[in-house]
């Protein structure tokens, strides 16, 4: 099956430089959307999005998500697509958590989310139709130890999209959400305390002391994967789709 929907549409995607933002950009790009990448400043100066325009924006100001989403519109059209992928990781227990690290995770992660898909709704609900897409985490569904902040965030995030969903139904525009599991990114090897191969087989073992099963399909995700899964969300083949949350995790979370 040929995914549509995307020829000459205008597209924004936050968190662009990462992995999976980045791997986004890449799909839509070859589609034949026209894309705007957005991330922090940092993160473009350290990886530029090779293609398409770069735009800085870090998403706990709502002002700016708004700005971001004019400027584009002036430059390119309505906006038809939004995916946002922006999201930043805290490691550690909850009872020793430095509480500005928490302000931090929840800042990006659930502030982040509400500005920018609100942003994208907005400007969506105007012209009556759009699709939105938001990167969460199979982590908002099951706790897991040394991860409070992240998974409260993004089960924040996530439930985030989903009323935004409903409320955006009647408008015709779709709010999803995909949540991958562990993913070859630099946020996931990050965790690592063993190298190399020995780190990447410690996450699909899972782990009993830590309370966390590993990946029945025996392998971590790629950008790409959970890129595609975006596509489809955001295509005209999921035109009947809206307010859903997919994991794509390798069966990791035993999700039913």
């Amino acid at each position: 099956m040929q995914l549509t929907g995307f020829q000459g549409k205008t597209a924004i995607v936050t968190g662009a430089a990462g992995g999976i933002g980045r791997s986004v950009v890449a799909a839509l790009v070859q589609a034949g959307a026209r894309v705007t990448a957005a991330d922090t400043l940092a993160a473009l100066e350290a990886a530029p999005v090779p293609g398409v325009p770069n735009r800085v924006l870090d998403v706990r100001d709502g002002a700016a998500a708004e700005a971001l989403v004019a400027e584009v519109e002036a430059e390119n059209g309505p906006l038809g697509l939004g995916v946002h992928a922006a999201g930043v990781l805290a490691i550690g227990p909850l009872l020793d958590l430095d509480p500005r690290e928490w302000d931090r995770v929840i800042g990006v992660n659930t502030t982040g989310t509400f500005n920018v898909t609100r942003a994208f709704g907005r400007a969506m609900a105007r012209q009556g139709k759009g699709a939105i897409v938001a990167v969460s985490s199979n982590a908002a569904g099951i706790p897991r130890l040394n991860m409070g902040a992240y998974a409260a965030s993004k089960a924040a995030a996530t439930m985030t999209i989903r009323c935004l969903g409903l409320e955006l139904a009647g408008q015709g525009v779709r709010c999803n959400i995909v949540a991958p599991g562990s993913t070859l990114t630099p946020m996931q090897t990050g965790m690592w305390t063993e190298d190399g191969g020995a780190g990447e087989r410690a996450v699909i073992e899972g782990s009993l002391e830590a309370y966390r099963t590993g990946i029945p399909l025996q392998k971590l995700a790629t950008p790409e994967d959970i890129a595609g899964a975006v596509m489809f969300l955001l295509s005209d083949q999921s035109g009947h789709v809206t307010m859903a949350d997919l994991y794509v995790d390798g069966g990791a979370t035993l999700r039913a």
